[in-house]
Formats: C-alpha cells, structure tokens, sequence
C-alpha cells in the first residue's frame, strides 16, 4: 500500500475508531451513573415496571463529534492542510443539538419544554451552518426541480430545514431500538447515495455517526437499558440536515424522510379528531401491543395493527423491524430513482 492510500486509509479508520470508543466508553459509564442519578424513565411498552436510563443520546453526539475532530486533526497534521470550516459547523450543530436535547431529557417527559418552545430552540441550533454559509444556493426539489435562491438559502433555509429534520425525526420514536435502527438506515443509505454520486467530502461524516449508533444499539435493542431521548433525535435529525446542506443533495435528503411525512399527516388528523397522539402502545400481560385509538394516529399504531393481523401478536422487535423496513424500503427507491 503506498503511502497516499495509508493515509486514506488512516483518515477513515481513526475518526470511525474513535468515535466508536468514546460512545463505547461513554454508554458502558452512564448504564450505572445515570442510574445512581435517577435519569431513568419508565419503558411504556413494556407490562410492568420496566426502567431505562434516560438521555442515551448525548453519548452518541459526542462520540461522533469528536469523531469529526479527530478527521479535522489528522487532515490539518498529516497533510498540513487547515481542515474543513464546514466540519467544525457540523461538529457544532451536534453539542448544540445535544444541549437542547439534554436539557428537555432532565427537565423530564412531559415537565420539560413546551411543544412550542422545543420547535423554537431548534432554530439557534443552524447557527454554525449559517455562519459559514454551508451549502449551495441552488437547490433541485421534488415537483419542483432547480431554484436558485441566493442569501435566502443561507439565512432562511437553512435554519428551516435544520429545525424541519430535527423535530420531524423526534416524531417517530418510543420503542427500543426504533430511533437508533431508523438512524442507522438513513446514514447508511445517504452514504451508498454519495458513493455513487461522489460526494465524498461527506463521507467521513456519515461513517463516524454509523460507528456511534451502531455502538448505542448495543445498549439500546430491547428490552433497552438507555434510551436515547431528544438528545438523540434532535441530534440526528440536526445532523442529517447539516449532510444534505453540506452535500447539497436536498432532494434524495427529503426522500429518505418519507416515513416522517406520513407521520405528520397522521399526527395532523390525530389533531383534527381532538387527539394529540402519543406514540406509546398498551400492552397486554403476554407481551404483545396494542393501539392506543381506535383510529391510526402514527405510523407506529399502524405497524402494531399490520403486525397483529399478520404473527397474530405485535411484539415489540417486530414493529420496530416493520417500520424499518418502510424507511428501507423509501431508501431503495430513492437511491435507484436519484
């Protein structure tokens, strides 16, 4: 291997390495600090008294932020170039989102920030991407094609989009390993994406956040022992529309997204029938779940039903796998039609 392809090699495998130890070693630490804390929530699709640690998420972030920085230090030392300004807004949004997110975590489920001021505090978490002008001002949309939008992309996409993904990845959530699997897919099918597209500066990126989550899923498949919280959902969510600024790839990004589309539309006629959904199940003592309404409210109730009418119980791990396989699913197509 020559020297050139060593260092290639190098500058993906340390970042993924560390990213990986440091939400190995963050995670096996919090299992029993959080606990000794009381930072534990209730795990509602379980029957019984069934306890996780809260907050999982922040480990992640960090463990993919310092991932990145750990990229930026080998570029800057090992090639004497000064690292990518867009890397260290990344980087940022990831603490910023992590920050928000904890603090709705500690304050507590349903005792902490309003629906309203959540959304809100999401806006700010932009700031880094804004500040350095991330992205491109051309973007190609569904139905719409090619918009060129000058300083509107900056100063008002930008922080909409960060603030869209963000809280529309917190919509599907609340089953072990839903959230982390769900992850897992988008980013590796936004990595396949930019392979084939050679987008490769976001590459790096997208493999140090697939290290961390595959590291939480250990702690986090059912039956859970953390959770990951708003820290992990706003996190990622912020994340995924840092890649698609930075890769300018709105299109295939809002593809991926389709399965939180059809949430909102089912959480806005939850609304509109005077309920505002929660995703949780009800759980029969054998295990199995059940919807919580008579009518469909989230893609999640709707899973439970599909899974009962086909096994003739909704386990858990199978609901979550049939959502998965819907986002899967909204990622193949998006990959072989983009």
């Amino acid at each position: 291997m020559s020297q050139g392809a060593m260092a290639d090699a190098l500058g993906y495998l340390v970042p993924v390495a560390v990213s990986a130890a440091t939400a190995w070693l963050l995670l096996d630490w919090w299992v029993d600090a959080g606990w000794r804390l009381g930072l534990k929530g209730r795990d509602m699709n379980k029957p019984g008294e069934h306890y996780a640690v809260e907050a999982g998420g922040v480990w992640v972030l960090l463990g993919a932020a310092f991932g990145i920085l750990s990229y930026v230090a080998l570029d800057t030392y090992l090639s004497s170039d000064k690292g990518s300004v867009e890397y260290f807004a990344v980087s940022q949004v990831l603490v910023l989102a992590g920050l928000l997110g904890l603090m709705d975590d500690i304050l507590g489920w349903k005792k902490g920030l309003s629906q309203v001021k959540r959304v809100l505090l999401t806006l700010p978490i932009s700031f880094p991407l804004v500040v350095v002008k991330a992205g491109y001002t051309s973007v190609e949309l569904p139905l719409i094609g090619v918009l060129d939008l000058g300083p509107l992309y900056p100063l008002l996409v930008v922080p909409v989009g960060v603030m869209g993904a963000s809280n529309a990845f917190n919509m599907i959530a609340g089953y072990n390993g839903l959230e982390a699997l769900q992850a897992l897919i988008i980013t590796g099918f936004t990595l396949l994406f930019a392979l084939k597209k050679g987008i490769v500066d976001v590459i790096p990126l997208l493999l140090v956040m697939a290290a961390a989550i595959l590291v939480f899923l250990r702690y986090n498949w059912c039956p859970a022992r953390v959770f990951p919280g708003n820290t992990f959902t706003y996190g990622f969510g912020a994340f995924y529309a840092s890649i698609v600024i930075y890769g300018n790839f709105e299109k295939f990004g809002l593809a991926l997204f389709t399965p939180y589309f059809i949430e909102l539309a089912l959480f806005i006629r939850g609304l509109l029938n005077g309920v505002y959904k929660e995703n949780f199940s009800k759980p029969t003592p054998e295990g199995c779940l059940k919807p919580p309404y008579s009518k469909h409210y989230s893609l999640t109730h709707l899973a439970i039903t599909v899974v009962e009418k086909l096994k003739g119980c909704a386990g858990e791990r199978s609901v979550v796998a049939f959502i998965t396989l819907i986002e899967a699913a909204a990622a193949t197509v998006a990959l072989i039609l983009l």
